[in-house]
């Protein structure tokens, strides 16, 4: 049969956003403006926070409501060195080498990248500083 490579040219042509990312549609990382950096399922930038330890959050209440978690149901399959960690609040976060990681509420529009180097402690997510 020839559903096979028809559904294959179907599913690449259908995910041209995908084809030069490392992740999948929930999480990946893109070049977007000459930059290459991690976005979430909605293409907006993901961040980390320098005084996150491996494996865990430090950042909840107010922290949270400027720099919400990527979050994402426990089970969610996700691609090469992403993985989801368990909050203190029980929610599944998105990790990249176990470094958590977050949207920044200043950034409105797919591209912003307004919340690398705040405070001197959230960076861009880019793949190649882990």
């Amino acid at each position: 049969m020839k559903l096979i490579p028809l559904l294959t040219a179907t599913l690449t042509l259908a995910s041209p956003a995908l084809a030069d990312s490392h992740g999948n549609e929930f999480v990946h990382s893109r070049t977007n403006n000459g930059q290459l950096y991690m976005m979430y399922q909605s293409h907006m930038s993901l961040y980390t926070l320098d005084d996150d330890p491996i494996g865990s959050s430090t950042c909840y209440g107010d922290c949270a409501q400027n720099w919400p978690p990527a979050l994402l149901p426990e089970g969610t399959p996700l691609g090469e060195n992403y993985s989801l960690i368990q909050r203190d609040d029980g929610r599944f976060q998105v990790a990249f080498k176990s470094h958590p990681l977050y949207l920044f509420s200043g950034d409105t529009s797919i591209g912003e990248t307004n919340g690398d180097g705040v405070d001197g402690l959230w960076r861009l997510a880019r793949p190649e500083l882990f």
